[in-house]
């Protein structure tokens, strides 16, 4: 298509749309790396977000020059969850011979702080579940090379400017969403929903889960051991009656309702159903699941509509098989370019 003044060019080539387009009007929550944990936490909490980049503080200075902050990580709630553990002593410490690297540092210093009864700066916590590290692309880079790292399993990229400031943070859910809606227009997109999961070879992983009455808090310690970001509540062989994910780890947290970490999972579920419903107004459902002859595109639309990061895949006795998270879409979106991404770094 010709170029012509003031008429938009659109591509059908998914791959070479600038990632940064996706971006709407964004305000970026950062988190000074000098607050506590908890304080931290709260801000996560009060703007609805799942997670932020944490920053030190920029130098003060007298003269004409400007200094930005520098971005030391990112903090969100699989961090939220490996600091519980290790304060609870549900995590082991890194041995003194083994491990001297920057992370075992932290840990030790966390330890101590806590043992101590001091604040623990969020600085030392960010990046501690090393599940989600700060990534970040250039402005004006492909949408192909956003989905190689979400592919990668990082659940999201920050867009920074050549002055060293964030222009957004743009996540797996949001370029899911954008190639879903405009799947007409990416005729290879519009043949990859097509699909079924079978046929892509998802839903193939094996379901990690707990049974519906161990405790919260060896729940929070499995996804943490498995660097997973849900795992499914089991009830009797093996069906799937809720789940318990990242975020829910907010609802132990507000008010320090630490109590909360030695309910059962099953009552936990319940307990986070009824303050979504609060928060939110509306019931969910407990469960969101698929088959394995179930479309890409109808999974993604159950993404989607319950702004869930995974799908449990039943069979037809309802029991859990297996899992479709939005890293395995991000994985078999980047195969259909011709990229094969190998998980280098987070679970799902």
């Amino acid at each position: 298509m010709a170029h012509r003044e003031g008429i938009t060019t659109t591509t059908h080539d998914w791959t070479m749309v600038n990632a940064a387009s996706l971006l709407k009007k964004q305000k970026v929550i950062t988190i000074d790396g000098s607050l506590t944990v908890e304080d931290a936490c709260n801000i996560l909490i009060e703007n609805n977000i799942s997670s932020a980049p944490v920053y030190e503080p920029a130098p003060k200075t007298s003269g004409a020059i400007v200094h930005t902050p520098s971005f030391v990580g990112m903090f969100d709630y699989a961090d939220v969850i490996a600091y519980l553990l290790l304060v609870l002593k549900k995590m082991p410490p890194p041995s003194e011979q083994e491990d001297v690297s920057p992370t075992s540092l932290e840990i030790k210093d966390i330890i101590r702080l806590s043992h101590e009864g001091k604040d623990v700066p969020v600085k030392l916590a960010s990046d501690l579940s090393q599940k989600n590290p700060f990534y970040s692309i250039l402005p004006e880079a492909t949408l192909l090379s956003a989905v190689e790292e979400f592919g990668c399993g990082t659940h999201r990229v920050s867009i920074l400017r050549p002055d060293g400031g964030i222009d957004g943070i743009l996540s797996q859910s949001t370029v899911v969403r954008y190639l879903y809606d405009n799947q007409r227009r990416f005729p290879a997109i519009e043949s990859l929903l097509s699909k079924t999961l079978r046929q892509l070879h998802l839903g193939e992983a094996p379901v990690i889960g707990v049974n519906a009455d161990s405790l919260v808090l060896d729940a929070l310690s499995l996804m943490s051991q498995h660097g997973i970001s849900s795992i499914a509540v089991l009830g009797h062989m093996g069906i799937v009656l809720g789940n318990i994910s990242l975020t829910d780890v907010k609802h132990v947290m507000r008010s320090y309702r630490h109590q909360l970490l030695w309910n059962t999972c099953f009552n936990f579920v319940s307990l986070v159903r009824t303050q979504q419903g609060i928060d939110d107004g509306q019931d969910r459902l407990p469960v969101f699941d698929v088959r394995l002859d179930t479309t890409l595109g109808f999974a993604i639309a159950k993404l989607l509509a319950t702004k869930s990061h995974r799908v449990w895949v039943t069979d037809e006795r309802d029991r859990a098989v297996g899992v479709v998270s939005l890293t395995d879409v991000m994985r078999v979106v980047a195969k259909s370019a011709g990229v094969d991404v190998v998980s280098q770094r987070t679970g799902h």
